[in-house]
C-alpha cells in the first residue's frame, strides 16, 4: 500500500455541509446561525471570549523578556564524557549518537561537575574554564569548533 491508496475506513467521514449557498442547498440564507445576536455576527465568539468579562490571558500579569535571538546552548558534564572509549574524539555527532544531547541546538557546552578518568580529544562549541582544566589535566584535548 502506498500513501496516495490510503483512505478512511468505510462510513466513518462525511461530506462537509456547505453553507451559506441560496434556499435550495437547505442550509442558505442565515447558514444554521439562527437570527440576529451575537453568534449570528461575523467575528461572533472567539476562543478566549468569557462573556464580556476580562479574559484570563489579559488579566494574567506579564513578565520578562523572550529574546527570540538567543543561542539555544545543550550542557553536558563533564563526567558524561566517561562513557566514550579512551583515546576517542568525541565531537557533536558522537555526543548525539551517545544519546547524551537529543536536540543540540546552537551548539553543546560541557560543564565541570564531575571527574573524567579518560584521555579524550573533546571537540565541542564551549567548555566552562574547570571543564577544560580537567579534560586537559586527564591528558585530552578541548578543542573549540
Amino acid at each position: 500500500m502506498k500513501l496516495h491508496q490510503l483512505k478512511p475506513a468505510e462510513g466513518s467521514t462525511r461530506p462537509s455541509k456547505r453553507k451559506g449557498r441560496g434556499a435550495g442547498s437547505g442550509m442558505g440564507k442565515t447558514a444554521g446561525k439562527g437570527h440576529k445576536g451575537q453568534l449570528a455576527r461575523s467575528g461572533g465568539k472567539g476562543p478566549y471570549f468569557e462573556g464580556g468579562q476580562l479574559p484570563l490571558t489579559r488579566r494574567l500579569p506579564k513578565r520578562g523578556f523572550n529574546n527570540i535571538f538567543a543561542k539555544k546552548i545543550s550542557t553536558i558534564n563533564l563526567s558524561d564524557l566517561n562513557v566514550f572509549a579512551d583515546g576517542s574524539v568525541v565531537d557533536v555527532q558522537a555526543v548525539v549518537n551517545s544519546g547524551l544531547v537529543k536536540k543540540p541546538g546552537d551548539g553543546i557546552k560541557v560543564l565541570g561537575n564531575g571527574e573524567i578518568t579518560k584521555k579524550l580529544t573533546v571537540r565541542l562549541s564551549a567548555y566552562s574554564a574547570s571543564a577544560k582544566e580537567k579534560i586537559e589535566s586527564a591528558g585530552g584535548k578541548a578543542e573549540v569548533v
